[in-house]
């Protein structure tokens, strides 16, 4: 492979499915991507999970951070003995950052455990718009200063363990009427709203030393009419970089939703989120469509230089983030600290607070993984 399509490569972070490696991920790891996304369809108990992310781990024989969805609510990929949570919705209504700061640690350990990196949270869209059908209970209210403190102390209770958090969905998802996995949502509020209630958190937790923030496939008319977050460099270069100084992992939402497919194609829409200056592209479903999409970046970048150097300035991240969180294979597993007693204390007091409420914060039941969001 040429220097360029192995810097390329690096940029992509792949799901699969099964159980044990398919022969498509072996190939994409063989390839040089960069991380791989586990998913309920991945995850049969603690132990499976931890022999599974050591195989991914030794083939790849350099670093490879690994990666899961694991908020809280309808949205954790792994079910018991993992400790299992109510929705953030419910931290937000209690409103005690040092509880929310041990869910963070919890989290932190029991992932830690089985061999994860990354967990895709705090959610830090506000939840402004009672429509939204995607949001909702996942994000920890509507107030933005109250979001702000949640997924901050959320943040620091994760990194404390080693933890890479993520925050997501840059620069808010909350007060769309669409699912951007399935259509592709556009917010008209001026930049004055936009700034006040969406980015408000963002900046807070940015500021604070979050390892990388998630951008949403959502179009912000007042900053680009054109294109959604993650292909616009005006957020993403120029509000999240410069603006508010952010120099950690750039992640995209799933390149494969179809917020992206059905409108720009996911080859232009991975070359044009790179120039934009993300650095890590989400492919999570088809084998197929991450090696057309890596030798479409890789093309490009190849003819354009500035498109090089931002690949260049990715893989950098990529360094800086993989020589701090990302260890390597285990070679044995503790895996006592899944479910013990002292994290059960800790979701227990959670559940009795939505248990003696009489409004039902909650419209989720976390051990339903029907109502589980997986891509």
């Amino acid at each position: 492979m040429s220097s360029i399509e192995t810097a390329v490569a690096k940029m992509f972070w792949v799901g699969f499915h099964g159980t044990t490696p398919s022969d498509d991920l072996l190939r994409l790891l063989d390839r040089g991507v960069g991380g791989v996304v586990l998913f309920a369809r991945n995850i049969e108990s603690p132990g499976q999970a931890a022999k599974l992310i050591s195989q991914l781990k030794k083939r790849a024989g350099r670093p490879l951070p690994l990666s899961i969805d694991h908020e809280g609510g309808r949205v954790m990929r792994v079910e018991s003995p993992f400790t299992q949570t109510p929705p953030m919705r419910v931290l937000g209504k209690i409103g005690d950052e040092a509880l929310v700061r041990d869910v963070g640690r919890v989290f932190a350990r029991e992932l830690r455990a089985v061999g994860f990196d990354m967990d895709f949270a705090p959610v830090l869209d506000v939840d402004t718009n009672a429509a939204n059908p995607v949001i909702a209970a996942r994000s920890f209210g509507d107030d933005p200063e109250l979001v702000a403190r949640m997924g901050r102390a959320l943040v620091e209770g994760l990194q404390s363990e080693g933890m890479a958090a993520c925050a997501k969905h840059f620069p808010g998802h909350g007060d769309t009427v669409g699912d951007s996995h399935k259509e592709l949502p556009r917010l008209s509020h001026d930049e004055a709203r936009l700034r006040s209630i969406e980015l408000a958190p963002f900046e807070k937790v940015c500021k604070a030393g979050v390892a990388s923030v998630m951008t949403s496939h959502v179009v912000y008319e007042a900053w680009d009419n054109k294109y959604p977050a993650t292909m616009s460099k005006p957020i993403i270069d120029g509000l999240l970089r410069r603006e508010l100084g952010f120099d950690g992992l750039v992640i995209s939402d799933d390149m494969e939703m179809k917020a992206i497919v059905n409108h720009y194609g996911v080859n232009p829409a991975v070359v044009k989120a790179a120039a934009a200056g993300v650095d890590c592209l989400l492919a999570c479903h088809s084998a197929d469509v991450i090696h057309s999409a890596i030798d479409a970046l890789s093309e490009a970048a190849g003819r354009d230089t500035s498109l090089t150097e931002m690949v260049a300035g990715a893989n950098r991240r990529h360094d800086a983030f993989n020589k701090k969180y990302t260890r390597g294979p285990l070679d044995s597993s503790d895996l006592s600290v899944i479910g013990c007693e002292e994290h059960k204390r800790i979701s227990e007091r959670m559940f009795s607070y939505v248990e003696n409420e009489t409004s039902n914060v909650s419209t989720f039941d976390p051990t339903d993984t029907s109502q589980w969001h997986d891509g």
